[in-house]
């Protein structure tokens, strides 16, 4: 409980609910006076309208006809209404009181005053309130009404606007916990999940109750994160695997190599063979660690700032003719075909190797036909397409070859580190782009689509 009352969500709905009875409390504080106001008001009205009524009876047929009036409205009206003439000397004239209040003997005008009401046995004291008119002669005419009917609607009044905000506040305090308890198992839930990551099970995810509140869209960015982290990390573990096998062997090779050397008789023409193979080893290596650099540093976005407005038409010629010796070596036809500016905002050191890449996949898996790089408008980017006749890469695995360290042969006995596709990858997130592979019909289509300065 003391963890439930220290919790932000109850503190809020605290806040709402006393801000809720603070409002529902002064509208119920408003009706009862505006009721009690009306109920006043609506007993001044009808005493006036007595008094105004009488004085016309008294102007007209001059104070017999006054006595007969009251007396006649005494005897009919049951009402609660009050009546009373006195003479100079106070003595009764007509009227339902058998003398004047003392409020009256001070004072014209609106007085209220004590009335006695027999029932049986018992005795009531009520509340009158009554207007007191002089008269000519010393007479004194009193018109008033028994308080008592607009006391009970006022105590009717007050009851029911009592249950009334009774009621309100428990619904208002219900409905609080039943907030805070909801929010809080959804931030339990947030919570539970996230002590299962801790103690290592990635597999965990938050659960959507479906009702696309801001909530839910939490938990799916979380879970999106969560996805993120899970692929990552086990991308990690297949580059370490994929590290120990392609960096352990020619280290090995190296290793043994020079030890060879070593205990072998000297020989010049011996030295310098190992020589020359330990700097191809070495060289492979630092290509490996290049590549590991470079697309580290394109996933960083540390190159970001420096990027410059670069048209990739030049570029992808002065590529294609950097590569159409080795296609001609190798018995391919290589077609370049760049026709209007390409202007990207981009690092141009990095998106010649990102093409470079791709070209240097489709010559390495070509064994015959043809390679095409074409560059090309379309909408709002520019898109460069790689396109061999090649094998091609099956669909289910054209996602899974972005990753570091992968190769579709398993015995990865073809040059190269499997880190090419990776940095075309992290060239185009680079530079707000996206690389994909498609069909070719025979072989592989690799788009790379960069958005236009």
């Amino acid at each position: 409980m003391r963890r439930f009352l220290r919790t932000n969500a109850f503190r809020l709905a605290a806040l709402y609910f006393a801000l809720f009875a603070t409002s529902v409390m002064a509208l119920l504080v408003f009706i009862y006076f505006s009721t009690a106001d009306f109920i006043e008001s609506q007993t001044e009205a009808t005493i006036d309208a007595e008094v105004t009524g009488l004085d016309e009876q008294y102007q007209q047929r001059g104070l017999g006809g006054l006595i007969e009036v009251i007396e006649a409205r005494v005897s009919q009206r049951g009402n609660g209404t009050i009546y009373l003439l006195i003479d100079a000397a106070h003595r009764p004239v007509a009227g339902n009181l058998t003398e004047l209040p003392a409020p009256a003997r001070l004072a014209t005008g609106w007085i209220t005053f004590p009335v006695e009401e027999h029932r049986g046995r018992n005795t009531e004291t009520h509340t009158a309130l009554a207007s007191v008119i002089p008269l000519e002669g010393g007479f004194i005419l009193l018109v008033g009404r028994d308080l008592n009917d607009a006391a009970v609607f006022r105590a009717r009044i007050t009851r029911t606007l009592a249950w009334a905000a009774l009621l309100t506040l428990g619904l208002g305090i219900a409905g609080g916990l039943f907030m805070t308890r909801n929010m809080l198992a959804r931030v339990e839930a947030v919570n539970l999940t996230s002590a299962g990551i801790i103690h290592g099970d990635l597999s965990q995810r938050v659960p959507l109750t479906g009702s696309g509140d801001e909530f839910d869209q939490l938990a799916h960015n979380l879970n999106a994160m969560l996805d993120q982290i899970e692929r990552l990390m086990n991308g990690m573990r297949q580059v370490t695997d994929n590290i120990a096998h392609d960096l352990r062997t020619p280290l090995a090779r190296l290793r043994a190599r020079l030890e060879v050397t070593l205990f072998e008789p000297p020989d010049l023409t011996r030295y310098g063979d190992a020589v020359r193979e330990t700097i191809a080893e070495v060289d492979h290596l630092l290509v490996t660690f290049n590549a590991l650099l470079s697309i580290a540093e394109a996933e960083a976005g540390s190159r970001r700032a420096a990027l410059d407005v670069v048209d990739l038409a030049p570029l992808i010629l002065s590529l294609g003719e950097l590569y159409e010796p080795v296609a001609e070596e190798k018995g391919l036809r290589l077609d370049i075909d760049a026709g209007a500016a390409l202007p990207v905002r981009g690092d141009r050191h990095l998106l010649s190797q990102a093409i470079a890449n791709l070209l240097d996949n489709a010559l390495k898996y070509t064994p015959m036909g043809k390679i095409s790089l074409k560059g090309f408008r379309a909408g709002d980017s520019a898109r460069i397409e790689v396109t061999d006749t090649g094998p091609g890469i099956p669909a289910d695995q054209r996602e899974a070859v972005f990753d570091r360290f992968v190769r579709l042969e398993a015995s990865r006995n073809t040059p190269g580190n499997g880190l090419g596709l990776s940095l075309v990858r992290a060239v185009a997130r680079l530079h707000s782009g996206v690389v994909k592979l498609e069909d070719n019909h025979p072989g592989l289509k690799a788009i790379l689509t960069l958005p236009l300065n």
